[in-house]
């Protein structure tokens, strides 16, 4: 198994593992938004909108920037570039044990067209 010595990639995958920091990405990618904004978007208290910011904002993904009462939030300079070569790798490996195992499947298929069987 591969390991990472950075929890970049941890910190990345725990963000996006539930569905509202997504959903709050997804809102950002549109459009800069306000903490209260997001909240009335996602039905979460405006306390809890902001721990999935705080999330978002320590693995990069966020940014916010607090002008008198209002902290707005924005997609941070982070892309995901490092967690998508990780899931292309992983995503090469199955593909391949695949491809394998239909080789396998039809060669089955082959050997018992040779014997007679259906």
């Amino acid at each position: 198994m591969v390991q990472y010595t950075s929890g970049r990639l941890d910190a990345s995958f725990a963000a996006l593992s539930d569905a509202t920091r997504r959903g709050i990405l997804e809102q950002l990618g549109r459009a800069d938004l306000s903490i209260t904004d997001l909240a009335q978007t996602f039905h979460v208290t405006l306390t809890g909108i902001r721990k999935h910011v705080g999330v978002l904002e320590q693995a990069g993904l966020v940014t916010t920037e607090k002008v008198g009462r209002v902290r707005t939030c924005r997609l941070g300079p982070r892309r995901l570039d490092e967690e998508a070569a990780w899931i292309e790798r992983y995503r090469q490996l199955w593909q391949s044990r695949f491809d394998e195992m239909d080789e396998v499947v039809e060669g089955l298929k082959r050997k018992e067209k040779v014997d007679g069987r259906t």
